[in-house]
């Protein structure tokens, strides 16, 4: 499995960003934390579906994720996202060692890995408790940690919403944890206070701008201007830094 970005990927990434530019306003802070090779740990608070497609939008490398299993039952879909999206399967709540070794795996090899330590999606757009399995890949992998935060996407499309809505996300990613030389406690303790902490930060400003879905629910997405934003998304995805 390559380590660098696909012609596929790439043309995906400019898809992803138009797409994503037009609906939520989609803005990243802190890439430069993230190596650019190397294995690597994205751990991530779960807001919603969008989650690990947006994650990878502005990044120079590709992601591999790790995706509860029912999503593979579908043949083709399964083909998709274990060939295109780097995905394999986990079973949740049935301890899964083949995908934690798997995770591991896939870090020492050299590649750039999302996990959502919650294990599931948040159902009030707060961090749930986060479960102790990716302690034992971060003591196992000895990979750079980066903590990241995903802000709107919540807003956008709950747990308990059919479809997405137009809401401005931002995604922040965080410099590198120290974790060397914690039990696993200590481990997921770090991890959950630096995310909690860059969660309220970034809610801070979102509230500030009127992208708190409780001070400002349904005047923002009145407001947006879809074509400027289109045209404004088309320009910056193929005008970016990043390149094909």
């Amino acid at each position: 499995m390559r380590t660098e970005r696909t012609l596929s990927w790439k043309w995906l990434q400019i898809l992803g960003r138009v797409l994503a530019t037009a609906l939520f306003d989609f803005k990243v802070y802190g890439r430069e934390n993230i190596p650019a090779r190397g294995g690597v740990l994205i751990v991530s608070n779960h807001q919603s579906y969008l989650d690990p497609i947006l994650m990878a939008l502005r990044l120079d490398r590709p992601l591999n994720y790790i995706a509860k299993s029912e999503l593979f039952e579908n043949r083709y879909f399964g083909r998709f996202l274990r060939h295109v999206l780097n995905a394999f399967p986990v079973r949740q709540g049935a301890g899964d060692i083949g995908a934690i070794r798997e995770t591991i795996r896939r870090l020492q090899e050299g590649h750039l890995l999302n996990m959502y330590p919650e294990g599931a999606r948040t159902w009030d757009g707060k961090i749930a408790p986060l479960q102790k399995g990716a302690a034992m890949v971060i003591r196992r992998a000895k990979v750079p940690v980066i903590p990241a935060v995903i802000v709107g996407a919540y807003e956008a499309w709950p747990i308990f919403r059919p479809i997405f809505r137009p809401w401005p996300v931002r995604i922040r990613f965080g410099p590198p944890m120290d974790l060397t030389n914690l039990d696993d406690e200590q481990i997921i303790a770090a991890i959950d206070q630096t995310l909690r902490s860059m969660f309220e930060s970034e809610c801070a400003k979102a509230r500030g701008q009127n992208h708190c879905a409780r001070c400002s629910r349904g005047r923002l997405a009145s407001r947006v201007n879809h074509n400027g934003m289109l045209r404004r998304a088309f320009s910056e995805a193929i005008n970016s830094h990043q390149p094909l």
